[in-house]
């Protein structure tokens, strides 16, 4: 119960903190130069972030980063996850800028689940998904891979639990030209690279790959701060 306790009072303080940081950032950047799809909000500019820091980065309402738009636009306009039908969704590491959005959208059926967060609705090693066979219409996973020993053993699970029907959107950064096993300061294990779509096909799923270009004009992608750090979506059914 302590050990409880203790993570809450850190993720609240750190919460805390990061309402201070928008607080002055939304001040800083008043402005209608960018816009930012998750919140609807405009801004002079997004706020820098990352290390090395990215211009354009960082959205000062939200706090929603470049790959974070553009998941949010692909699942508008790409996906039927806004369509109000009924649906079990499984986020992983649910993202803040996303979690009160998609709760309030998908209702019941939403569920958000990590290892080590203890706000989220249940714990979960996707190593070992504590779920039936064919539980989730859906399965949002970003950012999360990386930091997974057995990664492949985790997308064998994800196929595992999506409906025959269903569909997944598995994402990573990709940082290398070939997938390398690495231990660095960010607790990563790996480092992925364009065969990373070789890794979800071993594991089953039939990929469909989309780009930033593929939906966006240049002027649309600036407005909206859609760059190269946007990443590509990995959009996944069952074969």
């Amino acid at each position: 119960m302590q050990d409880t306790k203790s993570a809450l009072s850190k993720w609240v303080k750190k919460l805390k903190k990061r309402s201070k940081n928008l607080g002055y950032l939304v001040f800083y950047h008043y402005g209608k130069q960018r816009w930012c799809p998750v919140c609807g909000k405009s801004a002079r500019g997004f706020s820098k972030f990352g290390k090395p820091r990215r211009e354009d980065a960082r959205c000062v309402h939200c706090g929603a980063m470049e790959r974070h738009r553009f998941v949010w636009l692909y699942f508008g306009k790409q996906t039927d996850l806004f369509d109000g039908g009924a649906r079990r969704v499984l986020h992983v590491a649910p993202e803040k800028c996303f979690e009160m959005r998609l709760k309030k959208l998908l209702g019941p059926g939403y569920l958000t689940a990590d290892l080590h967060n203890p706000l989220v609705m249940v714990t979960l090693d996707v190593t070992a998904i504590s779920c039936p066979d064919e539980s989730f219409d859906v399965i949002y996973c970003s950012h999360v891979l990386e930091h997974v020993r057995e990664d492949q053993k985790a997308l064998r699970e994800f196929y595992r639990v999506l409906k025959q029907d269903g569909w997944a959107v598995l994402l990573v950064p990709i940082a290398a030209q070939r997938t390398r096993r690495v231990f660095d300061r960010k607790r990563h294990v790996w480092e992925y690279g364009p065969d990373f779509v070789d890794r979800l096909r071993e594991a089953g799923f039939r990929v469909a790959i989309t780009q930033v270009s593929d939906l966006f004009g240049k002027d649309e992608a600036l407005l909206m701060g859609l760059n190269p750090a946007s990443g590509e979506i990995y959009h996944c059914t069952k074969a």
